[in-house]
């Protein structure tokens, strides 16, 4: 990805930023379409109509990611998955430019990296989306023809996207992200971790910080906007 406004002559802290759901409001829906094509992908490579949504349901708690699932017991074309689910998503015309978001993201005094549980193509159209692509340093995503490949909550994401972001002390590491067990997972590493969800975590000992919106970001961490 380009530079962009990237402050190069920022500190060696990196804020790690979810996309799905957290760049953007659940209320989009965005989720809701992505499960309704996974069902119609199903029933197309044969998995039985009556079964197919508790089927996949399980494959993603079983492996973090339901195309995990897919690829480990039923062998799929990982092409043909990522245009028939992630590819037919119309991001486009759901989601719109959020000249907040960038300010807040231009703001921030740290590294800026993307850390997400999609493929490369879907991760770069919402970014485009929301017009803030160029403001990110990188992007770890999951490489869905990589045999085993590690997805958040697994520790070796973690590992991975810290790798990859030459980053080696973990309180240097700062992330938001929907998930009440993905940003668990950080905070047990030692990440400073922000839950953006309009839910409570289910226990206080699941993040450092939470608010409803990602734009509330400065209210809980000011000393990174300062």
């Amino acid at each position: 990805m380009t530079m962009g406004d990237l402050d190069n002559t920022s500190s060696e802290r990196i804020f790690y930023f979810d996309i799905d759901n957290c760049l953007y409001s659940p209320d989009l829906g965005i989720h809701h379409l992505t499960r309704a094509r996974i069902y119609a992908f199903g029933k197309e490579i044969g998995m039985d109509s009556a079964s197919v949504v508790d089927t996949c349901s399980s494959y993603y708690k079983d492996y973090g990611l339901t195309v995990r699932g897919l690829i480990n017991h039923h062998g799929i074309d990982v092409a043909e998955f990522n245009k028939k689910v992630d590819g037919d998503l119309p991001l486009e015309s759901v989601i719109k430019p959020d000249p907040a978001l960038r300010q807040m993201i231009l703001s921030i005094k740290t590294r800026r990296w993307a850390f997400t549980n999609a493929g490369i193509d879907h991760a770069r159209r919402v970014l485009k989306c929301l017009q803030v692509d160029d403001l990110f340093e990188g992007i770890t995503y999951c490489d869905y023809t990589e045999p085993d490949f590690p997805c958040k909550p697994e520790r070796r994401a973690y590992e991975k996207v810290m790798e990859e972001s030459g980053v080696k002390d973990s309180q240097l590491c700062y992330f938001a992200d929907d998930s009440v067990s993905n940003v668990k997972t950080a905070k047990e590493i030692g990440w400073t971790t922000v839950l953006v969800s309009k839910l409570p975590p289910s226990t206080s000992a699941t993040t450092d910080f939470h608010i409803t919106t990602i734009h509330e970001l400065p209210k809980v961490l000011p000393q990174l906007f300062m």
